[in-house]
């Protein structure tokens, strides 16, 4: 059985920092690539980064670009997405998803995307 869970959401102030994790089970990790979305209040999902297998590859949105950074380690099944100066649109429930590309890439649409965690809360306070 495949699962993704998020951990690391919860509450920081303007400017503050959070670490994300996603971890998976049940699945080759290392042929996966791995993306993060976020879902804000009334506000379609949206992708902030994505990986590669690898790691060679990576997106951001342009709105988190030089603030946020994706990264994995194969060995431990993981995906972090650390977040700094954080701001209080970047407020919303993260959720990391993962799919099996046939190469070292990653997708841009979440409906390319199989696997999907629960989702964890990130809030931002002015």
């Amino acid at each position: 059985q495949v699962q993704l869970v998020e951990s690391g959401g919860g509450l920081v102030q303007a400017g503050g920092s959070l670490r994300l994790s996603c971890a998976a089970s049940g699945l080759t990790f290392s042929s996966y690539a791995v993306a993060w979305f976020r879902r804000s209040s009334g506000k379609e999902r949206k992708l902030v980064a994505a990986i590669s297998w690898t790691g060679s590859r990576s997106y951001y949105l342009d709105s988190v670009e030089g603030r946020f950074t994706i990264s994995r380690d194969n060995a431990k099944n993981t995906v972090y997405l650390q977040m700094n100066s954080l701001k209080p649109e970047d407020a919303a429930v993260y959720y990391c998803a993962a799919s099996n590309p046939p190469g070292d890439y990653y997708f841009l649409d979440d409906v390319d995307y199989e696997q999907w965690g629960q989702g964890t809360q990130v809030t931002v306070s002015s």
